[in-house]
């Protein structure tokens, strides 16, 4: 229920701050219609993303329940005053939708709606979105009721920030898309370089073993117990790559727990020693727990892989209402100064984009023969 709208700069910012905190497409269209419906005091608002065929990739709304939803039954398609605020680009403000022309009705559970205001939502020259609003909460008898010219600026002004929000949400998923597909590549490389590599070598002395079962049983007994050690160091490794490329249960087991789990799978895949350490982490937004855990998956797999360690102590603790990841071990290290180099080598780069991409800061110790020590600060929500 509305409780009347903010009124002035207070309320408009207010609305600008919700949807920048979002950076999942879904909830940034939550945020932008709840603001919406809010700032112009309305019963209805909705946001409909159209797609290429005639109907709508994602429609969301607010001001009707859920059950209601479900029972007006599919999306809308693009048809009517929606199809011609899409195609004309241009702001719609009636006093009754239904004595509209181009008003084509509504499902019987639809609820009913008269005072329109719809707009708009542009990238450019690109209509990304249509915004609309139904319905003004106002002390006025009906029929002398209805959305104002001031209404419509403040909706313009909301549309002009929801479009930013919205593309940079949908940039932010496109990016995140193509680091998956990255860290995909990755693996199938590290599958082919290290387990490929050990399969090949078993293959060989299963075959030497063969030739010599009859000859020389002895010698055929040592290359079969080789043939064990070598299965149960490939084993380790398709381990070690599973956790990796397995999706992390975060929305269910939480970043420690998350973290925990395929820390302790990696101390038993490795001959290093890996260990696990947090201490009083409240739970983050969930972009930041993803930011923590890849990169904790990245120095971790360096430090396993390529630094020679034989102790990799992973670490988690709360600091100023976010959280604080640090990740060392006593390999090889190398020198700071090639830090464009290394960070080719190492994923640095990567890390360092994921951490400053959740508003984090990632800083790196290390030194040749010394080890390695990465650490990353993240905010809370």
């Amino acid at each position: 229920m509305s409780h009347g709208p903010r009124s002035g700069l207070t309320a408009v910012s207010s609305a600008l701050l919700a949807m920048s905190r979002h950076l999942e497409v879904r909830d940034v269209l939550k945020t932008i219609v709840a603001s919406a419906r809010e700032l112009l005091d309305a019963q209805y608002a909705a946001l409909g993303v159209p797609d290429d065929h005639g109907g709508f990739a994602q429609f969301v709304v607010d001001g009707v329940s859920d059950a209601q939803w479900k029972a007006i039954g599919p999306l809308p398609r693009q048809h009517g005053i929606l199809a011609a605020m899409l195609q004309e680009a241009k702001i719609e403000r009636l006093a009754d939708v239904r004595n509209d022309p181009r008003f084509e009705g509504w499902p019987s559970a639809h609820p009913d709606m008269s005072d329109f205001l719809g707009l708009p939502v542009r990238d450019g020259e690109e209509v990304i979105g249509a915004l609309f609003l139904a319905n003004k909460n106002c002390p006025k008898a009906e029929g002398s009721c209805g959305f104002t010219e001031e209404d419509e600026d403040l909706l313009s002004i909301l549309a002009q920030h929801a479009a930013i929000a919205l593309t940079n949400a949908r940039l932010y998923e496109r990016s995140r898309e193509l680091t998956i597909a990255e860290e995909r590549s990755r693996l199938a490389h590290e599958l082919h370089d290290a387990v490929s590599q050990k399969l090949f070598s078993l293959r060989l002395t299963a075959q030497a073993a063969a030739a010599l079962v009859d000859r020389d049983p002895s010698r055929a007994k040592g290359e079969l117990q080789q043939v064990a050690v070598l299965a149960a160091e490939a084993a380790d490794e398709l381990r070690a790559a599973v956790v990796e490329l397995r999706p992390a249960a975060l929305d269910e087991d939480g970043l420690v727990a998350t973290l925990r789990t395929q820390i302790q799978v990696l101390d038993r895949a490795h001959t290093a020693r890996v260990t696990f350490d947090s201490r009083g982490v409240r739970a983050l937004p969930a972009a930041q727990e993803e930011a923590v855990l890849r990169v904790a998956q990245e120095a971790l797999h360096n430090a396993l892989r390529h630094s020679g360690a034989q102790h990799v102590d992973v670490a988690l603790a709360r600091r100023d209402g976010g959280a604080v990841l640090r990740v060392t071990d006593d390999g090889s290290g190398f020198d700071p100064r090639s830090i464009r180099r290394a960070g080719r080598h190492l994923g640095l780069v990567s890390m360092r984009d994921r951490a400053s991409g959740v508003g984090g800061v990632l800083t790196v110790e290390s030194a040749p023969g010394k080890g390695t020590t990465i650490e990353m600060e993240v905010p809370g929500g």
